[in-house]
């Protein structure tokens, strides 16, 4: 991991405190090196609806840290909200994790997350730009960046991409984030829940506990693959002084257990 070049560091961060002034609560960036870590690997349940995936109770997930052998994580695949079609594709996902093989997130394979799997990037901080036209969600991971359009509609035909289309507007002291137009090279969460284009995800963005913490509730549908529209909730604890380092994901990776290097077959622009 490299710094990077502390005169472009600083025309970066320093951009915050101008927008400061134009803008509507919340501010999710009240100094130049407020980060928010997420706290939860997965997402919590949002009681009386149907739930996110969850582990298979007879593969128990043991994450790193906590004192015995690390697991992936194995799909809980008798979830009712799920149609055949995730089934199947989880299913092929569990059986490869079974025998043996890698349960691959999207940080560990370097790949994009798309939304709502942007907010199970954990351990190192996410970033907050705000601006009158537009929000930047950056992960300091290795700087995948989110772009929220502010008070602008939908573009007509959006060209799939891994983090959509995404349209913001403030409602009082929330951020409301509305993403269509999602490829489907990703998937929504850790077990590797699939979606297809139709996904539609609308987030609510908060500070609660008097600033401390930041909490989104988002709700998702998709008709190909989920029977009804589930929500789920993630929280985010501040962190103050934290620095913007870079972090290249994908630099050597093919050395370390045939990991999912993203490749460009073509330019995306």
């Amino acid at each position: 991991m490299s710094k990077l070049v502390p005169g472009l560091m600083t025309a970066f961060v320093c951009a915050a405190p101008a927008f400061a002034a134009d803008m509507v609560s919340p501010n999710f960036a009240p100094t130049v090196e407020t980060g928010w870590i997420a706290m939860n690997q997965d997402f919590i349940a949002v009681p009386g609806g149907p739930s996110p995936t969850t582990n298979d109770p007879k593969h128990p997930y043991v994450g790193n840290g906590r004192g015995a052998q690390p697991t992936y994580r194995v799909a809980d695949l008798s979830n009712p909200n799920l149609k055949p079609a995730a089934i199947a594709k989880m299913k092929k996902a569990n059986d490869d994790v079974l025998a043996g093989g890698i349960g691959y997130t999207a940080r560990s394979s370097c790949m994009p997350a798309g939304v709502p799997g942007f907010m199970q990037f954990i351990v190192e901080p996410v970033f907050v730009i705000q601006s009158p036209k537009e929000v930047l969600m950056v992960y300091s991971g290795d700087q995948q960046v989110r772009h929220i359009h502010m008070n602008v509609p939908h573009l007509k035909n959006p060209r799939p991409t891994s983090y959509g289309d995404s349209i913001g507007r403030y409602e009082g002291d929330e951020l409301v984030i509305d993403t269509i137009g999602m490829s489907t090279n990703t998937t929504v969460d850790n077990f590797r829940t699939p979606h297809s284009e139709k996904l539609h995800v609308v987030e609510h963005w908060k500070l609660i506990d008097g600033g401390k913490t930041m909490e989104v509730q988002f709700t998702a549908e998709d008709p190909e693959m989920f029977v009804q529209p589930w929500s789920g909730i993630q929280r985010y604890r501040r962190i103050d002084r934290a620095p913007l380092d870079e972090q290249v994901c994908a630099e050597n990776n093919t050395s370390l257990f045939d990991y999912h290097v993203p490749v460009a077959a073509k330019p995306e622009f």
